[in-house]
């Protein structure tokens, strides 16, 4: 228990106070809509941002992010430097680093959002399992998955036969035709939806969060996402404060 005089004594070591989830952000210019991860209002606690110098889209997901690896170490111990109490990145292609970033940091590291598959099947029917949806199907090869510890047959649909969503993300357009990428990511849902044994729908792509509704709306499965992932993931780095049972009085610390 904290005594009077100790009661209000605040405690330092950071750079920055109030956001303990550090983002590394790829080096893009799409738009983010809301909902997306690039896009601070999707939170609902703050974050910390940091674009990763020659991070683009095309160079992470189809170059399988190769030559990036020791800028993604520099800018996640530059968010740990800041405050960050946790990091995770802006795709889910950086499954890939997640055994040398959580080596470089002493922080948790979450690269991917492919990091929920065993959480989610395990609370699926017998013989169901998770069919990720990702923005190119071609590149997401077993590598990816078996970098964190995922089957690498479990079904894989991407958006890359469509004409926006893949397109914009991978390209670097600087607009986007919204309900055209929904069209898309709809579309590539169904077909993954069709496999008679997958009972939930996980979205790879950090720039899919805005449709899962309707991707949970039109075919009725659960569908996970990096937000979802993020949520949980915060959840045990800042818990909810309950008070001191009986005490009826705290230290000044950061909340």
């Amino acid at each position: 228990m904290t005594s009077e005089a100790g009661a209000r004594i605040a405690h330092g070591g950071k750079a920055v106070y109030g956001a303990r989830l550090g983002i590394l952000m790829l080096e893009a210019r799409f738009p983010r809509i809301p909902g997306d991860m690039g896009n601070a209002t999707t939170w609902p606690f703050p974050v910390l941002y940091k674009v990763v110098a020659g991070a683009t889209p095309r160079r992470v997901v189809v170059e399988r992010a190769e030559g990036l690896l020791a800028n993604f170490v520099a800018a996640a111990k530059e968010l740990a430097s800041l405050g960050a109490d946790g990091l995770t990145t802006n795709c889910g292609f950086l499954s890939l680093y997640q055994r040398e970033l959580v080596a470089a940091v002493k922080i948790p590291v979450a690269t991917s959002s492919l990091m929920q598959v065993a959480m989610i099947e395990s609370t699926l029917p017998p013989g169901k399992r998770v069919g990720i949806l990702t923005v190119n199907g071609a590149a997401l090869g077993p590598a990816h998955l078996t970098a964190i510890g995922v089957d690498p047959s479990l079904p894989i649909v991407g958006t890359e036969r469509g004409r926006e969503f893949t397109r914009v993300m991978l390209g670097n357009e600087p607009t986007m035709d919204v309900a055209a990428a929904e069209k898309d990511i709809l579309d590539a849902g169904g077909e993954l939806a069709g496999h008679a044994n997958v009972g939930a729908i996980l979205l790879e792509c950090t720039n899919m969060v805005p449709y899962a509704r309707a991707l949970r709306d039109r075919y009725g499965l659960p569908v996970y996402d990096i937000y979802s992932f993020m949520t949980w993931f915060h959840a045990g780095l800042s818990p909810r404060d309950f008070g001191f049972p009986g005490s009826g009085r705290r230290p000044w610390r950061e909340r």
